[in-house]
């Protein structure tokens, strides 16, 4: 085939067209097509409607106007497939919903583009650029992905670049999201204990022969809790027709219902998700005529995560099996540490493994909500980097169908490299067999700069030294841990010197690597102070300075920058520590 060019000269030689009937979408796709055309080449590239091809010029056909190159769309891509066809004419680009946008980010992506964060994409300036030849379709393994680092529920046009389609607020002309309507620990939500319990006890947990109204659960052998669960879910859905997904789910804490109904169920299933499958099918079962798109979402979760030996989750039940208890530095599949195994209603344990191996083999719609940070101390160094993968290619092998990760949720981030481990978790949740290596080293070449080799040293660093021990490391760990002692700390310093002086009078990436190097600052000072009794006025106060000149906000999950300064300053690993609930600060308010 002859070449095609985009541009030639600085002038365009293409157009891209859209059909006469195109989508939001496919509009969306074609403009942001267009912008990025028009940076790379330096020349305006046509944006025309046409419903037929135009004469003898070469076209870039987005969506719907693939037909004018004689392609049609493919019915099996779903909302969130594409594919990009070249012909003798130009490319096509199809896709659902969201693909016809994933595939014109892919094409750019093949072109040089690279989106690693919203303040930092690297677009190549091609004076001469030529149309590539491209045969390809892609579908994604996990139907829903999600993650909560800020750079993408903060920005959702971000977001979208990479994929992303859980519940970061993206517009339906960008493609929309997977939404729920609630989002787990749903049981105070459906019968409050405040409200409920005086007068009608029996709705909630039996523990120790006695019904609870602090930390507790419902009871779900009780009728009158299905019958306004049900009632409940229906007036939800009724007031949120686009959304999908609603959870009836535990509640964050244990207190499962052990009352006689209940614990006979749970003891026959070998696992207390018996009575919890049991209720949530009959919720799944009532709401299905109404409602037969809808899926109920309910936790695999601490006492719940073993699968039920006989029952079986509706298919219209989606099972979302959690790693809480797991072990961060290893892969799941490998780790032997059997502390973190949790207890069935027989006495015997069970390891994250073979639960989610369990429910591959009963569940036809399974979910993950993974951990990819502590969340005590959002600094500190976490040395999950060789587990991403593989534990994610575990999801895939078990019919894992969507998968969150959990990550640092303070409005204004956090360091440890967090745009680096927010951009690999989105390209190993759109393809968990990807080149990660390749991924990685491409965005610390260019966001690190010069200091890229000693950022990637201190990494591979940080994970041998757990990996080589085998230590386990935790999701709410303190950092009085054997891979950030003051000798460990003192060689990742040197890495940083190193890395610092890479980049002098590079002050962009100065900054980025000053901001990396406050997560080995703050494990210093909190390490000081609770394990020698050490507070330096002087280094704390420029800690603070620095990392609210970063715009960084929360250090732990649940209490603000200022109580956890106070829990420095008074001996306490956490702020938590000075509240009755964890949860008791509340929310992170700016």
């Amino acid at each position: 085939m002859d070449k095609v060019w985009i541009s030639r000269g600085g002038k365009p030689c293409i157009t891209i067209v859209t059909g006469p009937n195109a989508t939001e979408q496919e509009k969306y796709a074609a403009q942001e097509l267009k912008n990025y055309l028009d940076y790379i080449t330096t020349s305006s590239i046509t944006l025309k409607t046409a419903d037929c091809c135009l004469g003898d010029s070469h076209i870039i056909a987005v969506g719907s106007a693939a037909l004018s190159l004689g392609i049609s769309a493919d019915g099996q891509l779903g909302d969130d497939g594409f594919s990009i066809r070249t012909t003798e004419r130009g490319l096509a680009i199809t896709g659902g919903k969201r693909g016809v946008i994933y595939g014109v980010y892919e094409f750019l992506e093949k072109l040089g583009c690279r989106f690693f964060t919203p303040k930092c994409e690297k677009i190549p300036s091609i004076v001469n650029l030529e149309l590539p030849c491209i045969n390809e379709t892609q579908v994604p393994i996990f139907e829903y992905r999600y993650h909560n680092y800020i750079d993408f529920t903060g920005y959702p046009r971000f977001a979208v670049k990479n994929r992303i389609n859980g519940p970061v607020p993206i517009k339906e002309k960008f493609g929309g999201n997977m939404s729920y309507v609630w989002f787990v620990h749903t049981f105070d939500r459906i019968l409050d204990p405040n409200e409920w319990f005086d007068d009608h006890p029996e709705y909630f947990s039996m523990v120790n022969g006695k019904r609870i109204k602090e930390w507790t659960q419902l009871c779900l052998t009780n009728p009158d809790v299905l019958k306004i669960t049900i009632e409940k879910v229906k007036k939800a859905l009724r007031e949120h027709p686009g959304c999908r997904l609603i959870s009836v789910s535990q509640n964050d804490w244990y207190n499962n219902c052990a009352c006689p109904e209940c614990r006979k169920i749970d003891e026959a299933e070998g696992s207390s998700a018996g009575s919890l499958i049991w209720f949530v099918n009959q919720v799944a079962e009532a709401i299905e005529p109404e409602f037969p798109d809808v899926i109920i979402d309910t936790l695999a979760y601490q006492y719940s995560r073993p699968a039920p030996k006989h029952i079986r989750p509706r298919k219209n039940v989606c099972v979302r099996l959690c790693s809480i208890e797991s072990c961060f530095a290893h892969p799941f599949d490998k780790c032997d540490d059997t502390a973190r195994y949790v207890k069935r209603p027989d006495g015997t344990m069970s390891g994250f493994i073979h639960d989610l191996q369990d429910w591959a083999k009963v569940c036809d719609r399974m979910y993950i909500w993974d951990y990819t940070t502590c969340f005590a101390h959002y600094p500190a160094p976490y040395p999950n980097w060789n587990v991403l993968q593989p534990n994610m290619q575990s999801f895939a092998r078990n019919n894992v169908k969507g998968v969150f990760e959990q990550a640092c949720g303070a409005r204004g981030g956090s360091t440890d490299l967090n745009e680096l481990r927010a951009y690999l978790i989105a390209k190993l949740l759109w393809d968990p067999y990807c080149d990660m290596e390749r991924h990685k080293k491409e965005f610390l070449d260019y966001y690190y700069g010069s200091a890229a080799p000693y950022i990637d040293q201190y990494i591979r660093t940080l994970t041998d030294k757990v990996e080589k021990e085998n230590i386990h490391v935790g999701f709410n760990d303190q950092t009085n841990k054997p891979y950030l002692t003051d000798e460990m700390l003192d060689i990742y310093d040197d890495l940083f010197d190193k890395a610092e002086k890479a980049v002098l009078g590079d002050p962009i990436r100065m900054m980025r690597v000053a901001k990396a190097r406050l997560s080995i600052r703050w494990v210093r000072l909190k390490n000081n102070a609770m394990l020698k009794g050490i507070l330096n006025p002087e280094e704390i106060h420029r800690f603070f300075d620095d990392w609210k000149a970063h715009g960084l906000t929360r250090i732990d999950e649940w209490v603000s920058m200022e109580t956890t300064h106070r829990a420095l300053v008074e001996g306490k690993w956490r702020g938590v520590e000075f509240y009755e609930k964890w949860w008791e600060e509340g929310g992170e308010e700016l």
